[in-house]
């Protein structure tokens, strides 16, 4: 044990268990506190007669971090799991007879460009350069700055480099620069609506979603998303980190300008130093008393949430035909849906939705001759949430998905479970039910985004996706990597040692 020093992290979440494998790697001894029955957050599972559903994240992208975080240990995801990669990763249907598959090839997809719009491959060919200057400058030389303050990115050579990377002008505008037809700009655009914000608001740099998408590609994990949260478990567990599971913390008690116990309902824990994976607004507004608190409440109601989701969990006892692993259902109006999740918030007209059918790829997650389905449709936060909107979706979800695939399934369902806001808040204590965090508008990228640091009390830091650097599993990760450097940074400037 580093010092004799104690570090407790609050959730067992991407983050935070990414924060405590790099903390007990240092030598330091680390308890992990969570509240839920089993580690994983959002990426949990529930199972149900034979069926295995991830309950959150079901897209592995940007496989490079995955390999980086377990290169810390001298371990790469393949002692844990194996990764196919899909082809085509994904199928958009704009209607019935309308459909794209995008296919993982590069020379395939030129062809499905040109296919679509005469010319485009070339279009193609520069948008997705300047995607791939925007990823490795973004995740070379942003995205593991802290971003305590602005002198972080005075330097002359990243403000050159920033100017390339277009964070002034708008996703929606780099698209349509270099391509006009609609179905290609819905493809290249998709990836930012789960990004919190519409393609007009967010800024170009996010093109580097498109590089980690149609470039290093779409995987999959057989066994599911939860492979990854089992391999993080062992590796924390093999380095001497203790999880606690349904231990939930009910305050943060500071004195003289430091935590001095961990109030939970299984007991009262004592730190060296407290890292909270919880979510932020829960953690600064519930957790601690208002003077130790980051921000206002003003701030917090003022914030740009992204999209909280209404999910289906459908087990059907038959094989579903003319489906791919990932489905994308864009044959609605694609501004409508974002103006009623992000402009004007309400339970959408016309949603758009997606389907993921893992039992495509891996047999393990479902029954012989069955399919397990995970229905999602993105939703404004805060909305009200009842068993009667829930079914009434359903309906239209489930009504669209048969027509334009041209099957029923209806009358096979022998598995259901619906998720949503309710259930994020209950579950998570998630900030109007988010499922992805912050928005990422030019106004909350980096040092705009709710501090990494506790202001006010010294051996407190937040990590997760509501701070640096934003949502979603590789953010995630990369964001408990930085919360315990940040740890060790203050741990090893302290002399005395305060045992637990």
């Amino acid at each position: 044990m580093k010092d004799g020093k104690y570090v407790v992290v609050i959730g067992a979440g991407f983050a935070g268990l990414s924060a405590a494998c790099v903390l007990a790697e240092a030598g330091y001894k680390v308890t992990v506190l969570e509240k839920n029955e089993q580690p994983g957050g959002r990426a949990r599972v529930w199972e149900k007669d034979g069926f295995e559903f991830d309950m959150g994240p079901s897209w592995y992208w940007m496989p490079d971090v995955f390999e980086n975080f377990f290169s810390l240990f001298s371990k790469k995801p393949q002692d844990f799991y194996e990764l196919k990669r899909l082809d085509p990763a994904y199928r958009i249907y704009f209607n019935k007879d309308d459909i794209l598959d995008v296919p993982a090839s590069m020379p395939e997809l030129e062809v499905v460009f040109e296919d679509i719009e005469s010319g485009s491959s070339k279009g193609l060919r520069q948008f997705l350069a300047q995607a791939e200057y925007k990823y490795k400058v973004g995740m070379g030389e942003y995205v593991f700055r802290p971003s305590h303050n602005i002198t972080e990115f005075i330097d002359l050579n990243l403000i050159r480099k920033s100017f390339s990377m277009q964070l002034l002008t708008s996703m929606s505008k780099h698209v349509r620069h270099y391509f006009k037809d609609p179905k290609l700009i819905k493809l290249l655009e998709f990836p930012v609506l789960f990004l919190g914000a519409r393609p007009q608001d967010t800024p170009a740099m996010y093109s580097l979603m498109n590089y980690a998408d149609l470039v290093l590609g779409t995987w999959y994990p057989l066994g599911g998303m939860n492979k990854i949260v089992k391999a993080m478990v062992k590796v924390a567990e093999d380095l001497g980190v203790d999880i606690k599971l349904n231990t939930e913390v009910v305050k943060i008690e500071t004195a003289d300008k430091l935590v001095s116990q961990i109030v939970t309902n299984k007991g009262i824990f004592e730190a060296d130093l407290v890292i909270t994976g919880a979510d932020y607004e829960h953690s600064d507004q519930q957790l601690l008393d208002k003077p130790d608190s980051n921000y206002d409440r003003k701030y917090w109601d003022t914030r740009v949430m992204s999209p909280s989701s209404l999910l289906f969990y459908i087990g059907v006892d038959k094989k579903v035909e003319g489906i791919e692993h990932h489905n994308l259902f864009f044959d609605e109006d694609f501004e409508q849906h974002a103006q009623e999740i992000y402009k004007t918030p309400k339970w959408p007209e016309r949603p758009l939705f997606y389907v993921c059918c893992p039992s495509k790829t891996d047999s393990s997650v479902a029954p012989e001759g069955c399919e397990n389905l995970f229905f999602l449709m993105p939703l404004a936060p805060g909305l009200e949430d009842s068993e009667a909107l829930r079914d009434e979706y359903f309906e239209l979800l489930l009504n669209r998905f048969e027509k334009i695939t041209g099957q029923s399934i209806r009358n096979h369902i022998i598995v259901k479970r619906s998720y949503a806001m309710d259930d994020f808040k209950a579950d998570y204590h998630s900030f109007k039910g988010n499922a992805y965090g912050l928005a990422n508008t030019l106004g909350q990228t980096a040092f705009f985004k709710p501090a990494m640091r506790s202001k006010r009390i010294k051996n407190l830091l937040y990590t997760g996706q509501l701070t640096v650097p934003g949502p979603g599993v590789p953010p995630a990760l990369i964001s408990g990597q930085m919360a315990a450097r940040e740890a060790m940074r203050y741990l090893e400037s302290e002399a005395i040692a305060k045992p637990l």
